[in-house]
C-alpha cells in the first residue's frame, strides 16, 4: 500500500511516501528532505539544479517541493489545504475576482489565491484525512527510529529465514520441557546419609595397569562437584551431595540417574529433529547419522537455557544440578571444559532463536560419519548459518554486538571437540562399568560385548 502525500505545517518531516512493504536504509533519509512531494515527481530541497531557487507557482516565493501536484512553497501549500479542508465559498472583496497574486499581496484575497492555486495544478483529492496524517507520520517516526538503531547496510530477514525460524521454534516448543515432568522414572542415587551402603565399587580387573582405574576416576571428576537436588510434590525436598573424601568409586552411584536425564534429553533431541522439514526429507540412514553425530551437542545447547551462571545451578523444574565450590574455587572448574563452555555461553545472553538456529547448525554437519548427502546437508547448514547471521544484524544492530556471530560459531566448535572427548569418556566408564541405556548404547555406537 502506497499512502498519498499531504501537505503539513510542521514542514519537512510530512513529505514521504511510505511504503511499508519496503526495507529502509540511508538513501531514504534523503528522500525524507522535502516537504509534502507528490508521487511520482522528484523531491526537491527549493533549489534547482544549477543552484538557482524553485519557485512557488502560486504565489512567486521560495518552493519548497511539490504539494498536492505542484511546485509551491509552505504557505500556500497550508493554505490550500485548510481551503479545501473548511469547503468555505470565497468571495473577492474588490469585486474582480483578477487579482495579482504575489508574495506580499498573497494575504489581501483569499478567493483569487485559491483560483490560482486551482489553475496552478493543485488537486483537492490529493490533501488527506487527518487520521491518515497522523498514521504516516507515526510510520515516518518509527521508520527514523529503525533507521537510528540499524546499521547502514542492515536488512531484516527473507520470509524463508523466518519460516525456518518459526519451524525451530515451534520444534523447540513441543519437544523440550524444562519443568522435565518426567522426573518420577529418573533412578535416583542412594542418599548416602541416610544408611544406605554404597554401591558394589567396580573393581578393575586383573593384570589390569593401575592408570586405568586412575583413569576413569579422570573422567569422571566434573561429577565430584554436582549435587543433586529434588523437590517434591508436596515440598519434600531431597538432596545427593558428593562426600568431600572419598575414593571416587562412590561416583558410579550417580551414574544410573545422568543415563535415565541423557537419554530423556536425547528422545527429546529426536523429536526436535522429526519436526523440522529439510531432517525429514533427508533418507533414514543420514538422518541417523546426523542424530548420532549431533545429539549430545544438542542436549549441551539445550541445558545451557536453564543454567543459571550466578549461582552454578541447573535449573530443570523440581530438579537442580548444582556445582559444589571445591577447595580450588571456580577457577578450578572452569578447568573442566565442560563447565567452562556453559559459563561462555551463557555470558553471550543468547536469544530463543539464536539457541534454536545453534541447534540445527550443529545437527546438520555435513562431515558426521556416515552422511551421504554431504553437498545436501552442507547448503542446509550454510543457510541456517546465514539465518542466524542475519538475525543478529536485524535485531542486535548494536556495536556490541558486531562479532556475537564469530563467537557463537567459536562455541560450536569448542562444543564439536567437547563431543569428542565426551564420547571417548564414555565408552571408557561403559567399559568398566556398564550404565548405558540402550538408546544411549545406540547413539554412541556401545556394542553388547
Amino acid at each position: 500500500m502506497k499512502l498519498k502525500t499531504e501537505g503539513s505545517p510542521r514542514g519537512p518531516e510530512a513529505n514521504l511516501e511510505v511504503r511499508p512493504e519496503e526495507s529502509w536504509n540511508h538513501d531514504d533519509l534523503e528522500h525524507c528532505r522535502g516537504a509534502d512531494s507528490t508521487p511520482g515527481k522528484p523531491a526537491v530541497n527549493g533549489e534547482a539544479g544549477g543552484g538557482e531557487p524553485h519557485i512557488c507557482r502560486v504565489c512567486g516565493d521560495k518552493a519548497t517541493g511539490y504539494h498536492f501536484n505542484v511546485m509551491t512553497c509552505e504557505g500556500c501549500k497550508g493554505f490550500f489545504r485548510r481551503a479545501m479542508k473548511r469547503n468555505a465559498r470565497l468571495r473577492c472583496p474588490f469585486r474582480k475576482g483578477t487579482c495579482e497574486i504575489t508574495q506580499k499581496t498573497r494575504r489581501q484575497c483569499q478567493a483569487c489565491r485559491l483560483r490560482k492555486c486551482l489553475e496552478s495544478g493543485m488537486r483537492k483529492e490529493m490533501i488527506m484525512s487527518d487520521a491518515a496524517v497522523e498514521q504516516r507520520r507515526a510510520l515516518i517516526r518509527k521508520k527514523r527510529e529503525r533507521i537510528g538503531t540499524q546499521p547502514l547496510g542492515a536488512k531484516g530477514l527473507t520470509e524463508e529465514q523466518w519460516a525456518m525460524i518459526r519451524e525451530l521454534m515451534d520444534a523447540q516448543m513441543k519437544t523440550f520441557d524444562t519443568t522435565f515432568a518426567h522426573f518420577k522414572n529418573f533412578r535416583l542415587p542412594e542418599v548416602l546419609s541416610s544408611g544406605h551402603e554404597l554401591p558394589e565399587s567396580p573393581q578393575t580387573p586383573l593384570g589390569e595397569e593401575a592408570t586405568k582405574w586412575s583413569k576413569i576416576r579422570e573422567d569422571l571428576s566434573s561429577l565430584k562437584v554436582v549435587s543433586l537436588q529434588l523437590r517434591g510434590e508436596d515440598g519434600s525436598i531431597w538432596n545427593y551431595k558428593p562426600p568431600a573424601e572419598g575414593s571416587g568409586k562412590e561416583i558410579f552411584s550417580l551414574l544410573p540417574h545422568m543415563a535415565d536425564m541423557s537419554t530423556y534429553m536425547f528422545k527429546g533431541i529426536i523429536n526436535f529433529a522429526k519436526v523440522i522439514s529439510h531432517f525429514r526429507d533427508l533418507p533414514i540412514e543420514d538422518q541417523i547419522s546426523l542424530l548420532k553425530g549431533a545429539a549430545f551437542e544438542l542436549c549441551q545447547l539445550r541445558f545451557n537455557t536453564v543454567f543459571n551462571a550466578e549461582t552454578g545451578t541447573w535449573e530443570c523444574g523440581r530438579l537442580s544440578y548444582c556445582l559444589e565450590d571445591p577447595a580450588g574455587g571456580f577457577q578450578q572448574l572452569l578447568l573442566e571444559p565442560m563447565l567452562k563452555f556453559h559459563y561462555m555461553l551463557k555470558e553471550l545472553r543468547l536469544r530463543e532463536e539464536e539457541y534454536v538456529l545453534m541447534q540445527a547448525i550443529s545437527l546438520f554437519s555435513p562431515d558426521r560419519p556416515g552422511v551421504v548427502q554431504r553437498s545436501v546437508v552442507d547448503q542446509l547448514q550454510e543457510r541456517f548459518a546465514i539465518a542466524l547471521k542475519a538475525y543478529i544484524e536485524y535485531h542486535r544492530p548494536q556495536p556490541g554486538h558486531r562479532f556475537l556471530f564469530l563467537k557463537i560459531m567459536a562455541r560450536l566448535t569448542e562444543l564439536r571437540s567437547i563431543n569428542a572427548q565426551h564420547t571417548q569418556r564414555l565408552l571408557r566408564i561403559h567399559d568398566i562399568h556398564p550404565f548405558a541405556t540402550p538408546l544411549m548404547q545406540e547413539l554412541f555406537s556401545i556394542s553388547d560385548a
